[in-house]
């Protein structure tokens, strides 16, 4: 990766801001107290500080270097400081022989003290004293921390002495991470020398396992809160899975574990090839230039990358649209695969991180048992072994060997419920290049994926893994285009490869009854489509595989379904049942959610795609899966009714109970059973009340809600009311029903929805 030049002159000159700031004393001789020079002082800085940012973002958009921009950015605030310093000691709080109590040294923390900083930034200082604090020491710190402050800048601080770091940095993770990663700013550098020393020997040395595991818990709390996917559409660029914060949890470890200052470091030790550290390095280049990017356009210290900013930093990190794929949706994939290159770096950091262990920490397993080491054959293969709970390969030249074995990792893993070991996924990852036409045809290969995919257990989580491996997508090319690939739309909270995975979760849930409550009837249909279980799953798998393409994905998609199921091993029934459910996959959703369902043409035209009882039932099943994989909140109980409604009525039609005579026949039943539930009103009311009723009504609304209705309206008349308002909480739809009786007119329902939508309701 070339190397930018930084040229940080350009950026601020540090003597020409202290000349300046010198001169401002000047008709004071040097007596900076006075509040007039105060606030000149601190226009000085607010301007030099602005200027140095808006190179630093120019620089940012022609060279594009995101590292290059955060040390930049740190580089500007060190010069700032530095000089604030150096005027507050020497203009402000002058004294001529300072005691061996009145010295300091001002030291860059946390993030900053890695020395990159973003726009929106905070600045982490620590002011390191020899003892305790004295009043010049005081006024120092307050001087430059209110000057900081009236810059605008969010300033997080501590003043201690170095007895109270270390103190404090046995007890508190967070502390013990902002000393690890401490800066020389200013001051004294014989405080900070001796900090350092002593936090290495007194610290570091003792709590080492106990550091990895309480980073490692801290990544996985992180990780629950800002989104446990790493394919979330709009992800937090910093503390997201696979964002920089990742990263920075890596060094961390790297530094307090290997005791390494820089990152080649861990190449020499072995950690990371020369390859793997160079998409280290272009991870974090790529994410700090994103996040730069964020920081500058919002104006604040924005870390999630929103739909409303997704166009605008495309277009600043130069990106364009190609056939079939916006210039967002570019950016958007590049980024996934970033996010997917630090979780690769991340499982290669843990498997050196647990070998290195084994070797030199006795009983490290009782800490940290993740990392333990008990291995026994695993039953029915050589190939692979059983390292404390985890598939493991037996040696290094297992897929190799057979590369067929690339598939029975997983599909081990699955049989016996087992996690995997980073060392099995480190090999496979680098063994990618075995996966060839040969393999793609090998008819166990297929067998074993179709095993995995169609598993009882746990198809999800290991199909993520598949894919997180890079294996999926060399298996079947056509996934490896849409891996990664985001949607632009509000509507789709996942990448493309991860909606399809989460899909499958659905499907097996489904099956599995887990969801029987919320889909009743998509879980009633699951033990009759038995024959066609593999053709579904497959379906639920590929239905998106085409996404990105310039023609209808829908279309694209059942070619391809029709090109690869063969090689699956499915017959040429199922491969048609797979490639119309991909074909028609949106259909369902389309006609529940767009069409008239009392209309007898919609049912009639949604009838004469369908064709058959069992490809209905196929395509509600995988209708669910697709409207449940898209994201939180996005299926409810209305949408789920209206599913319901059109498979019942196209079923209807199917089994040839839907016609003008079944339909009248019906109809007067209807009338007929409502005419009985009222029984209590006087005849001549009931006969005048039932007839009024329509058709559609009669047959789509429910017994017990019609005579609701007609309490309702019943109550209504004898009141005089002209308008009358009924409301109805269905809880397992999640909707409010209002019934509104009125005197009809033009544009009446869509002033009543109107003035719902206004009254913030969702219709």
């Amino acid at each position: 990766m070339a190397k930018i030049s930084l040229k940080l002159d350009e950026i601020i000159e540090g003597d020409a801001l202290r000349r300046d700031m010198t001169a401002l004393t000047r008709a004071s001789a040097g007596d900076g107290s006075g509040k007039a020079t105060r606030t000149a002082v601190l226009q000085l800085l607010k301007g030099r500080l602005g200027e140095g940012r808006k190179i630093a973002e120019a620089m940012l958009k022609e060279d594009g270097g995101g590292n290059a921009c955060a040390e930049r950015l740190s580089h500007l605030m060190d010069e700032l400081i530095q000089a604030l310093y150096d005027f507050a000691a020497g203009h402000v709080y002058r004294v001529k022989n300072r005691s061996a109590a009145e010295r300091m040294a001002v030291v860059a923390v946390g993030g900053y003290g890695r020395g990159t900083l973003a726009p929106g930034s905070d600045i982490d200082l620590l002011f390191l004293l020899p003892y305790k604090q004295t009043p010049w020491g005081e006024q120092i710190v307050e001087y430059m921390l209110y000057m900081l402050w009236d810059m605008g800048l969010k300033v997080g601080h501590a003043t201690r002495n170095i007895e109270e770091c270390l103190r404090l940095s046995r007890t508190d993770i967070t502390i013990r991470t902002s000393i690890l990663e401490a800066r020389f700013l200013w001051g004294e550098r014989k405080l900070y020398d001796e900090l350092l020393t002593r936090f290495d020997h007194e610290v570091v040395r003792p709590t080492g396992p106990e550091y990895v595991q309480a980073k490692l818990a801290e990544r996985d709390e992180r990780h629950a809160k800002a989104g446990e996917s790493r394919y979330l559409v709009e992800p937090n660029v910093k503390d997201g899975k696979g964002g920089l914060r990742d990263l920075q949890t890596l060094f961390w470890i790297g530094k307090y574990f290997y005791r390494v200052r820089t990152g080649e470091e861990l190449v020499e030790k072995g950690v990371f090839t020369e390859a793997e550290y160079r998409e280290f390095q272009k991870a974090e280049d790529f994410l700090w230039a994103v996040r730069c990017h964020m920081h500058f356009l919002t104006g604040k210290a924005e870390e999630r990358l929103h739909f409303d900013i997704q166009r605008e930093i495309a277009e600043r990190l130069g990106y364009t649209t190609h056939p079939g794929l916006s210039a967002v949706e570019r950016f958007m994939k590049h980024y996934f695969l970033v996010a997917k290159d630090v979780g690769d770096l991340t499982r290669i950091f843990c498997a050196a991180l647990e070998e290195e262990q084994a070797k030199h920490v006795p009983g490290f397993n009782r800490i940290f048992l993740t990392f333990s080491r008990r291995k026994r054959k695993l039953a029915g293969t050589s190939d692979f072994i059983v390292d404390n709970h985890r598939i493991n390969i037996a040696d290094d030249m297992v897929f190799e060997r057979d590369p067929v074995n690339l598939l029975r990792l997983f599909w081990f893993a699955d049989k016996h419920g087992l996690e995997f070991h980073p060392d099995a996924l480190k090999l496979l990852t680098r063994s990618l290049g075995l996966v060839n036409k040969s393999l793609r045809r090998d008819e166990e290969a297929n067998r074993l994926f179709l095993d995995i995919l169609t598993s009882d257990r746990n198809a999800e989580l290991n199909l993520r893994r598949m894919n997180e491996a890079g294996l999926l997508g060399k298996l079947i090319p056509d996934f490896g285009k849409i891996v990664a690939m985001m949607q632009f739309s509000m509507y789709h909270h996942y990448t493309v490869d991860e909606h399809l995975i989460r899909c499958i979760g659905v499907l097996a849930e489904i099956e599995r009854g887990d969801g029987a409550k919320v889909h009743p009837l998509a879980h009633s249909l699951m033990p009759g489509l038995k024959k066609s279980r593999e053709a579904l799953y497959v379906a639920v798998l590929l239905h998106d595989i085409a996404k990105g393409r310039p023609e209808d994905h829908s279309e694209a998609g059942a070619r391809i379904a029709r090109r690869i199921c063969p090689h699956m091993g499915l017959s040429a029934a199922d491969t048609e049942t797979v490639a119309w459910l991909v074909e028609n996959h949106l259909v369902m959703s389309m006609t529940a959610q767009t069409r008239d369902l009392n209309d007898r043409k919609t049912i009639e035209d949604f009838a004469s795609i369908v064709q058959s009882v069992e490809r209905l039932k196929l395509l509600l099943v995988l209708t669910v899966c697709d409207i449940r994989g898209v994201g939180p909140g996005v299926w409810n109980g209305w949408k789920g009714q209206l599913l319901r409604t059109l498979y019942f009525e196209t079923e209807l039609l199917l089994t040839g109970g839907f016609s003008e005579v079944s339909r009248a026949e019906r109809t007067a039943a209807a009338r007929e059973r409502l005419a009985e539930a009222l029984s209590a009103w006087p005849a001549k009311e009931r006969k005048r009340y039932v007839a009024q009723h329509y058709e559609n009504y009669l047959l789509t609304v429910d017994l017990p809600d019609q005579l609701r209705h007609a309490e309702f309206i019943r109550e209504a008349d004898a009141a005089g009311k002209k308008l009358a308002t009924m409301v109805k909480t269905h809880e397992f739809e999640a909707v409010t029903e209002i019934t509104v009786l009125a005197q009809d007119h033009p544009r009446l329902l869509s002033v009543i929805a109107g003035a719902c939508a206004g009254a913030g309701g969702n219709i």
